[in-house]
């Protein structure tokens, strides 16, 4: 057999384990997993222990030369030098971490490079202790060659939790195919302040729907077993109220009281922890004066007491650091890490927060040996359940077979069409006949691939992603002309040229514009240390959204107003689509454009999916995770805030342009005959709700059914009303599909005034309709009595 088949098939070091199990027992697969972590927790010493909880951001970690790819000598000292335990992002490619898709790597040769790591590690180290690599993975794989998925704010729009399951599972197949193990996603920040830069990694403003969305993730990349074949283990992020902090500023301060932390922030990562998730993350943010990284009552208190949590916490990049930096909790770097282990946390995103430091504060008396061992079993332990120790190879011959398949490719498609929102279709201009003679498209993210994809993307080959110049042009036939001027840029209003764009459009049957803003990053932008890029005002490229870019206003930038402006004054029908990570100012568009359609990023196979929708191949049906406010001067503006209900500023109304749960369809849905069944139990009851949906329209289609419920009166203040359950159903044209509920005492607690959960006796007010300012029936569910 030749040395490289040995190597690539890893069946040479299958047979060198079973030779040293009888030796050391951690390494002997037929063992319990508790008894192997405490035989190599043993083993370690000191400097080896404290290194296990470092993880280094991993792309400079190979080398990629004529000869193939290899460890480099950063590795290889990082591991002499510091022991380290884990790997971050070892196959990302961006402009932050300067790889492109020459100096970057393939899907093949990033399999080669995981196996030339793990190798390195077994060979050439004390005791063989494998890395665990983690990767980017929150809307693809952020690795070259890798599916795009929708961002998370589209995501949520599906209001489909199987697709997202489904989606995630195709995520771990491809990030596990090429050695990764954990894969950093789902964010589960609740976001109320579009202004904060990174509200396209959400899931929107609502505690519910962020946790289904939350559970169907970790159930995707998790499987029902940590440590299965094509399954990786998931980070939650960002623990916790990271994405509202005060003016918008990532990262800054957070004042959330007890009571709402409960209600809304922790609720998600509750769902996700209750569904198995391998790994936590700490947020960069304070909350009432203590930063997450730094506080146990979050992460020894609530998430493992509360919730029986059993993986491992890591830190967002350097915020172990930001101790003794921005935060100003720490006065040394030693105790900066000595306040974040004995809170809870785990693993060190970085190596420079713990560390030299936590191996001084461990020498000096600051940390007992008991508090690293427990941290040091923590992410052994994960290392023995995914299997690493005994499989840490993959099969490089596999790799085609999982990576980038047609049916990921169709997951993709299907994912973004369903997360298409159609706003607003007046006269009923939607869906466009495909023997229209001539269409003009116009706007800077009508061909415009990275536009599209949203922060977190690695780079794409041409032609791989699909815009939406491309699905209009693949989905008409020969006989229609398609005409296409860029109009503007997102920001740069030095090269615009909307009177090419009005000419153009003169001249057409009908105008598809495609406005909105773009997260792509561009090898000019500077960043900083923690990755989040550095905003320059004079800067021409599109970026206006993404990890650091808070915003002051929502209006779309550049000369984008005036383009659609110019357009609607030649009195052609007038389509606009909106491609964006963020709720922007819609209110001129609202009230002069006929039709408005809104796919956020939608990923690699964007363009396809709106051209699907622009011309009825598919029957819109996303609803809206997130509101849309008239003015930044209305924030916050979600759905459910706290009653009293909110009376109209002077200058317009205080409700959102378009509400949590809005979206149309091509078809008309009918709801009817509601039936509220309640039963009480003496620790529980049961209501079931039940109702008729009918689809009245000519097209088959989707509907999302949602059920609201508002505590009439309650101990404490309540919000108005509350998400409670959903479901998308696909019913025929001219058919009828009952849709039922199930209520529990879980589904109405809330953390009373004793700081318990209870679920009160009393009225409570059931909404069911086609979104949160849509309701179509009510109904009563009277308790007779408190449960706890």
């Amino acid at each position: 057999m030749k040395l490289s088949s040995i190597f690539f098939s890893g069946v040479l070091f299958l047979a060198i384990p079973s030779l040293q199990a009888q030796q050391l027992p951690y390494k002997n697969s037929k063992l319990p997993t508790e008894k192997r972590v405490q035989d190599l927790l043993g083993r370690m010493t000191k400097e080896e222990k404290v290194g296990q909880l470092s993880k280094l951001l991993g792309w400079e970690m190979y080398e990629k030369g004529a000869k193939g790819v290899g460890v480099s000598a950063k590795l290889k000292k990082a591991v002499q030098d510091q022991h380290i335990g884990l790997l971050w992002a070892t196959l990302r490619a961006d402009p932050w971490t300067q790889k492109t898709l020459l100096n970057g790597l393939s899907p093949v040769e990033a399999a080669r490079a995981t196996n030339a790591i793990q190798r390195y590690m077994l060979d050439s180290t004390r005791l063989g202790i494998p890395l665990l690599l983690s990767e980017e993975a929150p809307h693809g794989h952020m690795a070259i060659g890798a599916t795009v998925f929708p961002t998370a704010i589209g995501q949520a729009s599906t209001w489909n939790p199987v697709l997202i399951e489904q989606m995630a599972s195709t995520i771990a197949k491809e990030t596990y195919a090429v050695g990764g193990k954990n894969g950093y996603g789902p964010v589960l920040d609740l976001a109320r302040d579009p202004r904060w830069s990174r509200t396209e990694e959400t899931y929107g403003e609502d505690a519910y729907l962020i946790g289904q969305m939350g559970r169907a993730m970790v159930k995707g990349f998790q499987g029902d077993v940590i440590g299965k074949e094509d399954k990786i283990i998931g980070t939650l992020k960002h623990f916790v109220a990271y994405a509202v902090p005060e003016g918008g500023h990532n990262g800054e301060g957070v004042s959330v009281g007890e009571r709402a932390m409960r209600h809304h922030y922790l609720y998600p990562f509750e769902q996700a922890v209750r569904a198995g998730a391998g790994s936590v993350m700490t947020a960069y943010n304070s909350i009432d004066g203590i930063p997450c990284s730094a506080n146990p009552w979050l992460l020894k208190d609530v998430l493992r007491k509360d919730w029986g949590f059993n993986g491992f916490v890591v830190s967002d990049l350097l915020s172990i650091s930001g101790l003794n930096g921005g935060h100003a909790t720490a006065s040394t770097a030693a105790e900066g890490a000595s306040q974040s282990i004995h809170a809870g946390l785990d693993v060190d995103l970085s190596g420079t927060g713990y560390g030299a430091n936590l191996l001084e504060a461990v020498n000096s008396g600051l940390v007992e040996t008991s508090v690293l061992d427990t941290a040091v079993a923590r992410v052994l332990r994960m290392k023995f359940n995914l299997g690493l120790f005994d499989r840490p190879f993959v099969d490089e011959k596999l790799v085609a077979k999982k990576v980038a398949t047609v049916e990921n490719v169709a997951i993709a498609r299907k994912a973004a069409q369903e997360s298409i929102v159609l706003l607003k279709n007046e006269g009923d201009l939607l869906p466009l006949k495909k023997t229209v003679k001539r269409i003009t498209v116009v706007g800077p993210n009508a061909d415009n691939a990275y536009n599209q994809l949203g922060d977190y993307t690695a780079p794409q080959a041409d032609g791989k992603v699909k815009t939406v110049l491309a699905g209009i042009r693949a989905a008409v036939g020969k006989g229609t002309q398609i005409d296409y001027v860029k109009g503007c840029a997102i920001r740069d209003t030095l090269n615009s040229n909307i009177e090419d764009a009005v000419a153009a459009a003169q001249l057409s049957d009908v105008v598809v514009v495609v406005l909105g803003g773009s997260s792509a990053r561009d090898f000019k932008t500077t960043y900083q240390a923690t990755g989040a890029a550095n905003v320059d005002i004079n800067a021409v490229s599109d970026m206006e959204s993404g990890e650091g870019f808070d915003r002051v206003s929502l209006d779309m930038m550049g000369h984008q107003l005036q383009l659609l402006q110019a357009l609607e004054k030649t009195g052609k029908p007038i389509v606009l689509v909106t491609i964006m990570g963020r709720p922007l100012n819609l209110n001129w568009a609202a009230a002069h454009i006929p039709a408005i359609v809104n796919a956020w990023y939608p990923g690699q196979e964007g363009g396809l999916a709106i051209a699907d929708v622009l011309f009825g191949d598919y029957n819109p049906a996303g609803r809206m995770p997130i509101s849309v406010p008239r003015s930044v001067g209305q924030l916050p503006v979600h759905y459910n805030h706290n009653k009293p209900k909110h009376h109209d500023y002077v200058e317009m109304s205080a409700k959102p342009l378009y509400a949590f749960g809005h979206g149309l369809s091509y078809s008309k849905f009918e709801y009817s005959n509601l039936v509220v069944d309640v039963k009480e139990s003496a620790d529980d009851f049961a209501c079931t709700v039940s109702f008729d949906v009918e689809n009245k329209g000519l097209l088959n289609g989707d509907e999302v059914a949602q059920l609201y419920v508002v505590d009439e009166v309650s101990s404490v203040v309540t919000a108005i009303k509350q998400l409670k359950r959903f479901e998308r159903k696909s019913i025929g044209a001219g058919k009828r599909e009952r849709v039922s509920f199930q209520l529990t005492k879980e589904d109405l607690k809330l953390w009373a005034v004793d700081n318990r959960w209870k679920t009160e006796k009393g009225k409570f007010k059931l909404l069911i309709g086609s979104g949160s300012d849509d309701v179509r029936l009510e109904g009563v569910l009277e308790l007779k009595k408190d449960y706890l």
